[in-house]
């Protein structure tokens, strides 16, 4: 693949195919289907506006991202999980500077959750 990700429709490219993945895998689908049930449209533009805050730098994302997960019953298992469908579909889709951060942002992420996650259940 030789296009990075530079604009909304990328960012939303991304973020569909991320979730398409998540709503179909073993590990993830109920976490996220309980939760969201059937306000994925919702949940979809928070994380288009996310990702393109993060991303290019259009700061269209207001609010705190760990909140809502705060506390799910999660483990190191399932962000491993959640950043191998989220590589993947970069992988399959973009390449370049914009695409290297995306992944890196992501394990950064999902690392900073995960550890604030065991920091409120000890």
């Amino acid at each position: 693949m030789e296009k990075d990700i530079s604009n909304i429709e990328d960012v939303k490219l991304l973020v569909n195919d991320v979730y398409d993945r998540v709503r179909k895998d073993d590990l993830l689908k109920d976490i996220f289907n309980n939760i969201i049930q059937d306000r994925w449209p919702i949940h979809l533009e928070k994380m288009y506006t996310f990702w393109e805050t993060v991303l290019l730098d259009n700061h269209t994302y207001y609010g705190s991202p760990f909140a809502p997960h705060a506390k799910l019953q999660v483990s190191k298992e399932h962000f491993d999980r959640w950043k191998s469908l989220f590589f993947a579909t970069i992988e399959e889709n973009f390449s370049g500077k914009k695409a290297d951060e995306a992944k890196w942002r992501a394990e950064k992420m999902a690392e900073m959750f995960l550890y604030k996650i065991k920091y409120l259940r000890s």
